[in-house]
């Protein structure tokens, strides 16, 4: 195996991993910004993965899946919405709930659909998401390896580009990012924050569903209870390493999907215990957390609830 076909697996692998992650990052930053904490970005792309593997399963199409896993996704966000806007619960505590209820209702419904059995069954490869350019280089070359992925992937990619013109360069985007900062000042200009957050947190868990649905149709093509194990809080840290940011997200996750890459790939050739592979994520995660929460901003008014003044 020469260097080429060496880094043409390596940046294969880190194109898989990088987009589930990607696209729940993107998603904690609308809510995170809007001023609402969401730890339940990790039960949001459970259920994600699990209705978008069951959907695909019994429809033979991956993008209905896909698209069935975000709003399963965005179904978790108004739960959410409800609970810290309209109720002012605590942000922490609801997040937290929500990464309880999201793998034991998949659990739940995978065993009543399936036989009693917590693994959906596997997708065919024509029920699972479609690579772009797929046949157009020889199995296994550099540009097989590298440019046919995934069409999903190419979409996370595109959506930073989206959500950073959304959030700098539109009249929502100003409110979004005012309504995190200072909420009191943005309801004497009329702008109503209750709703701009609701939008947010809403649109946070259609993307992490979305996330979560990459998951099972892509690479696993199946749901299993720690299919998505993690993830979720890898995402959150991508978000805090990126200060916040869609485009700090961005290398947060390419950093984070190269070592689950790489823990694919060292893990295919046993020299390294399985176990200390496994780790190699979340000590990175570890370790961005040290490093730069202290560095990064953490907008004003996040995880305060806003109590409209009467």
């Amino acid at each position: 195996m020469n260097i080429t076909t060496i880094l043409g697996l390596m940046i294969n692998a880190m194109l898989v991993c990088t987009p589930p992650l990607l696209l729940a990052a993107l998603g904690s930053c609308f809510s995170e910004r809007s001023g609402v904490i969401n730890i339940g970005i990790e039960g949001m792309m459970t259920i994600g993965a699990f209705v978008g593997a069951v959907v695909a399963y019994y429809t033979g199409n991956g993008w209905l899946g896909f698209l069935c896993g975000g709003l399963s996704g965005a179904a978790f966000g108004v739960l959410h919405a409800v609970l810290c806007i309209t109720y002012n619960a605590d942000q922490t505590i609801a997040g937290t709930a929500i990464n309880f209820i999201g793998p034991g209702l998949a659990v739940f419904l995978c065993k009543a659909m399936f036989d009693n059995s917590s693994d959906s069954p596997s997708l065919d490869p024509a029920s699972k998401l479609p690579k772009m350019f797929d046949g157009v280089f020889p199995a296994g070359s550099f540009g097989y390896n590298v440019i046919s992925t995934y069409s999903a992937a190419y979409l996370s990619f595109l959506l930073v580009l989206i959500v950073w013109f959304i959030f700098f360069k539109t009249r929502f985007g100003m409110k979004l990012r005012a309504a995190g900062e200072h909420p009191e000042a943005c309801e004497t200009l009329g702008i109503n924050v209750r709703r701009v957050r609701y939008v947010c947190v809403i649109t946070s868990g259609f993307l992490a569903g979305l996330g979560g649905a990459f998951v099972t149709l892509s690479t696993v093509s199946q749901f299993r209870p720690s299919v998505i194990v993690g993830q979720g809080f890898i995402a959150i840290a991508a978000v805090i390493f990126g200060k916040f940011n869609p485009q700090g997200a961005l290398i947060g996750c390419l950093i984070f999907g190269f070592c689950n890459g790489l823990k694919s790939l060292i893990g295919q050739n046993n020299i390294v215990s399985p176990n200390i592979i496994s780790m190699i994520p979340y000590i990175v995660t570890i370790l961005a957390l040290v490093l730069f929460v202290g560095k990064s901003r953490v907008p004003a008014a996040n995880g305060k609830p806003f109590i409209k003044s009467k």
